[in-house]
């Protein structure tokens, strides 16, 4: 039976992306299809309540919005990319990009829930901010269980797309069992197959 579905495939559909949008928003106005690429739009909104005393000063530019997009997409799998966005633009270390009905992710959750602990440590160690999700998947069962007692209702919290604290325990493999066997002795769910999890052959091609 054949693979359903690519690690990097999964990732753009679960994502909610089409594939080449990026590409496409990097290049808007240009070619015949430039017009049907869907880009970002903010949803509308008006106040009906009280606008807050402070106001913004806004002296420092955004960061621009395709770059943190692209920056967030590289950071699923493409170690090579986020270094090289990183030297070009420190700032996106924890940017977040809303990929819709307030889905927001930032290059350690894309990397987190990927099973990428090259792309982890290496936003880790530029001072990117851990969360309980990144701790699972890298099997920080000390980390998790300080989470867990602080407040045991995120059990049940969700990551970017939706995915569990079991799912990025399970994607961790076995560097993190200790933390799925703890997560499901305090709640136990069926895990379907992780369809982000290494194969033996992506190891045996990794060490060529």
């Amino acid at each position: 039976m054949a693979d359903p579905l690519s690690r990097r495939s999964f990732t753009i559909l679960s994502s909610g992306l089409v594939v080449g949008s990026a590409a496409g928003s990097a290049s808007a106005g240009e070619g015949p299809d430039a017009a049907t690429v869907p880009h970002p739009a903010e949803a509308p909104f008006e106040r009906d309540y009280p606008a807050p005393g402070f106001k913004p000063s806004w002296k420092k530019p955004q960061l621009n919005r395709l770059m943190v997009q692209d920056f967030v997409i590289y950071a699923h799998s493409e170690l090579s990319m986020v270094r090289s966005l990183l030297e070009k633009q420190p700032s996106l270390l924890n940017a977040t990009m809303d990929w819709g009905a307030g889905d927001w992710e930032s290059g350690l959750g894309g990397a987190s829930h990927m099973g990428r602990r090259d792309i982890v440590e290496l936003l880790l160690d530029r001072g990117a901010r851990i969360d309980i999700f990144c701790a699972a998947m890298m099997g920080r069962l000390d980390a998790v269980k300080s989470f867990l007692t602080l407040e045991p209702r995120l059990i049940d919290a969700r990551g970017p797309h939706g995915f569990s604290l079991h799912f990025h325990a399970q994607v961790g493999g076995k560097e993190a069992e200790n933390v799925l066997d703890y997560l499901q002795s305090i709640k136990k769910i069926d895990l379907p197959p992780n369809p982000f999890l290494k194969k033996p052959a992506d190891s045996k091609q990794a060490a060529k």
